[in-house]
This record gives C-alpha cells, sequence and structure tokens, in this order.
C-alpha cells in the first residue's frame, strides 16, 4: 500500500488498519505515517473547513506492522475560529501514537510578518543522488520516501555540524495536490538531527514532536521537491532538541518543526 492507500484506508475503517512492513522502521512504524495516518481521522472531525494550524506528536510506544490499529478522536472544544481535538492511534489496548491538534479559521489582521528566507542549500541538480532503499541496511519506509542530502552528513558519518537537509518527496504517487498529512510525511522522513554526529550505527527516535503549517498551504504537487533542513540545538545525556523547516522549492514556507530526540549511544 503506498502513501494515498493508506489515508484512504484509514478514513474508510479507523477502527481495525493493518500497516504493510514496507512502512516499518526497525521494530516500529515509520512515525511520519503514523502521525499523518492520526491527523486524517481527526481532520473528518472538522466539518467547516478550518484549517490545521499545529499538532503536538508523542510517540508513547512502537506501533507494530501487521497488527490491527484502532484510530480514535475526540473533540476537546469546538469555539467560534478554534477546534482542538485529541487523535490516538491504539493498537492491542496501548495508546501507541497521541496527537493533540488546533484548526483554526482566519482572521482579519494588522499584523502581517513574512516567513524568513529559506535555508540556502546545493540545488537539487547538485545535492547527493537519492539515498537509496538498500534492504537491511535503511528503514523498510524508505522504498516510499526520496531523500537527497544537500546540507550537512549522512548518520553515522561523524559530521559536526549542527545543520542537516536537502531535498524529500514521496515516492510512488501519481500526481495530487500535498496535504498536511504528506508535510508530515515528509519531515519526520529525515533521520533523527544527531544520527550525523555519530561514527557508528546506534539506535535513535522521535519522543515528542510539535509542527506548525503555514496557511493557507502554499500550492504544489506530489511530484514535486520538497527543502528541509533541521538545525540541533543542544543535546546531552542522550536527548537532543532540534528546530526544522520545509519550504517549497522555491522557497515558500510550508511547516515549522521542534523535535525532541533519543539517541543510545
Amino acid at each position: 500500500m503506498n502513501f494515498k492507500q493508506l489515508l484512504d484506508a484509514v478514513r474508510a475503517s479507523p477502527d481495525a488498519l493493518s500497516i504493510p512492513p514496507s512502512w516499518a522502521q526497525g521494530r516500529a512504524v515509520f512515525g511520519g505515517l503514523m502521525a499523518a495516518l492520526v491527523y486524517e481521522t481527526m481532520r473528518q472531525k472538522i466539518t467547516d473547513g478550518r484549517p490545521v494550524r499545529s499538532l503536538a506528536i508523542s510517540f508513547v510506544a512502537p506501533a507494530a506492522a501487521d497488527v490491527p490499529i484502532r484510530f480514535e478522536v475526540e473533540v476537546l472544544r469546538e469555539g467560534k475560529a478554534v477546534s482542538t481535538l485529541l487523535g490516538r492511534a491504539v493498537q492491542e489496548g496501548q495508546v501507541v501514537t497521541l496527537v493533540q491538534g488546533n484548526f483554526g479559521a482566519g482572521r482579519p489582521s494588522v499584523v502581517d510578518v513574512p516567513a524568513l528566507p529559506a535555508m540556502d542549500m546545493k540545488a537539487l541538480e547538485q545535492a547527493a543522488p537519492e539515498l537509496p532503499h538498500i534492504k537491511g541496511i535503511t528503514p523498510d519506509f524508505m522504498q516510499h520516501v526520496a531523500l537527497r542530502w544537500a546540507v550537512g552528513g549522512l548518520p553515522f558519518s561523524g559530521n559536526p555540524s549542527r545543520h542537516m537537509g536537502g531535498w524529500v518527496r514521496l515516492r510512488g504517487l501519481a500526481e495530487e495536490p500535498v496535504s498536511e498529512a504528506h508535510l508530515l510525511a515528509l519531515v519526520d522522513a529525515w533521520p533523527p538531527s544527531l544520527m550525523p554526529f555519530l561514527k557508528q550505527p546506534a539506535a535513535g527516535s522521535t519522543l515528542t514532536w510539535t509542527i506548525e503549517f503555514v496557511q493557507p498551504t502554499p500550492r504544489l504537487s506530489t511530484l514535486d521537491w520538497c527543502r528541509y533542513c533541521v538545525e540541533t540545538e543542544y543535546a546531552r545525556d542522550g536527548y537532543g532538541h532540534a528546530a526544522a523547516a520545509l519550504w517549497t522549492a522555491q522557497g515558500e514556507l510550508l511547516a515549522l518543526s521542534r523535535q525532541t530526540v533519543t539517541v543510545f549511544a
């Protein structure tokens, strides 16, 4: 199943969705996909079209592939402009992913502050070739995601740069408009920001993740490449704190992201 098919499946059957092993990331399902599926379930509860402004995501436990997952949504409050929802992915009685989301309609405002310029990076044509999916070496979900490094080092390269990133898009999709669900997968497709600092393989994962979306979302399709860059701001005692952004190829801001990541080295 590709990304679109999984989004269609969770809308049709949120009570029992099994995710194929091709979307695994070690012993867990790819976190960006889990966040996207919970978000897509939450979005079905919004009846007036107010767009998502922010999501706060906690990966409570690893979600296993090929085991049914139930997606639940609770509407905490629905105000005149803002709706606050709580989404859960539950597997075998255990919450595996928890998402609090805020959906807010726009309103007139005298405040208008443009986004900071996009991070300067090598052009797509000058970036590294697409990172291949190598069975047993790269995570299984990488067969669905295309990454081209343009900033910083690869995982386990011992690169001391605080910055890491490049170009990203999903693989195997027909052309269609990109939604916030796609953006969740694109942002989380990149490895935890501490991985390039290491000189040999070690486990790492995202603990918490907050992402904010620019509205209205700039127009782009699933065939378009996006720019991504993350900065590690601090790391100690096995935890790191990182801030990232995603832009269109033309440098239009799409999303701002913060993550607390863990590393077992």
